[in-house]
């Protein structure tokens, strides 16, 4: 069954700098070309990055953070997965874009849960569509930061068929025990794997340490980074989701009918 290279982009934005954030970022993409990775991903907003109560450098489709995406992925012959501050007619979006290895968006997805305790709700709008794409025969869905919080997403993305979810973050120290928590809870629930990249480093906004992982469909941590920057990479088998669903059959026990009408009560 297929399986890919897939690596997590560990970084520290530089402060008001968001072209030398992406100097350092190609240098990460080049290296885990250079080792063979079919797809990297970087946290959220990782060029600016995040900052509730800034919408400095918010860009449109043809902007620093979608061009340096799309023309990496195409230079160097890797899938890219990058976070940015998005400018749309109705206000800015906490969006983030996928591109394949030929450079081409095949899957734009904006933020859902905004993090109103951190005001990000007074200054961005949210999204209100979950996205998924398929990327040599894996399917993946994709999340941002505070919907981990949400298991309503993933449990959507697990009757999407997905067979990985990537949750691009900014996830402070201060909470870093929810981050390991909640990323082991979505993987189990839902046997499939969670890739989680957080940020590292210090902004306006907060402190950062890292901790980025990928857990199995089973919930065992697969890597896990320290609070450097760097690439770790693992592999996402899709005979890991299929070993999972067969050795303890969950899934088929949902009751999503009874859930639903819970809801009018």
């Amino acid at each position: 069954m297929p399986e890919l290279k897939f690596c997590i982009a560990q970084m520290e934005a530089v402060p008001g700098n968001p072209g030398e954030s992406l100097l350092k970022a190609e240098k990460l993409a080049e290296l885990a070309a250079g080792r063979g990775a079919d797809i990297i991903s970087f946290s959220e907003q990782f060029a600016t990055g995040w900052d509730p109560d800034s919408v400095g450098f918010s860009e449109g489709e043809r902007g620093p953070v979608n061009s340096f995406i799309r023309n990496t992925a195409r230079r160097y012959g890797i899938g890219i997965l990058g976070s940015f501050r998005e400018k749309t007619e109705s206000g800015i979006r906490n969006t983030a874009v996928f591109a394949d290895k030929s450079g081409e968006v095949v899957c734009r997805y904006s933020k859902i849960h905004l993090f109103s305790p951190g005001g990000e709700d007074r200054h961005y709008i949210a999204g209100d569509t979950p996205a998924s794409f398929e990327f040599m025969g894996v399917r993946f869905g994709l999340a941002i930061c505070y919907d981990l919080r949400f298991p309503e997403l993933f449990s959507h993305y697990q009757r999407a068929g997905c067979d990985c979810v990537i949750v691009q973050a900014a996830w402070p120290k201060a909470r870093i025990k929810h981050w390991d928590i909640l990323t082991h809870a979505r993987a189990i629930e839902n046997q499939y794997y969670i890739a989680g990249v957080n940020a590292t480093g210090k902004t306006s906004a907060g402190e950062y340490n890292g901790n980025s992982l990928v857990v199995s469909p089973k919930g065992e941590t697969v890597i896990r980074a320290d609070d450097s920057e760097g690439i770790f990479c693992t592999t996402i088998s899709l005979n890991e989701v299929k070993r999972a669903r067969q050795d303890l059959r969950i899934l088929s026990d949902r009751r999503e009918y009874l859930y639903i009408g819970w809801r009018n009560i």
